[in-house]
């Protein structure tokens, strides 16, 4: 003989050992519900900031923005803050464009406007 019991949800007729009512669904009391993954965590990281043991080093040169910023207020028609940065092919194609045609002087000023300064190239 079948052993059964009633969902506590829906009153299905359901088996004994049954985990889940295949009606309505729902989880059944006393069941037992299956056990949570191990789950390791090994975090070595020992990033620093300022230069410690172990922290980030910084590529490039660094730049003043308000270099920049300044070269670019005289001569970013011509690519001076370009060259400045050390981005020779850019400084060139200013220098032949006007500032690719005034819209790189745009897009420039906010974005050395807002670098942090110093900033790496």
């Amino acid at each position: 003989m079948e052993e059964f019991k009633f969902c506590s949800e829906c009153g299905e007729k359901i088996a004994k050992n049954a985990v889940v009512c295949p009606k309505c669904g729902c989880q059944q009391a006393g069941a037992a519900p299956a056990a949570a993954p191990q789950i390791v965590i090994n975090n070595s990281n020992q990033n620093m900031v300022n230069g410690g043991a172990g922290g980030a080093v910084v590529a490039g040169n660094a730049k003043n923005k308000w270099v920049a910023l300044l070269i670019w207020w005289f001569l970013g028609w011509a690519g001076g803050h370009k060259f400045y940065e050390g981005k020779v092919g850019m400084g060139v194609l200013y220098l032949f464009t006007g500032g690719l045609f005034g819209i790189g002087l745009f897009v420039d000023f906010f974005s050395l406007l807002f670098k942090s300064n110093p900033y790496y190239v």
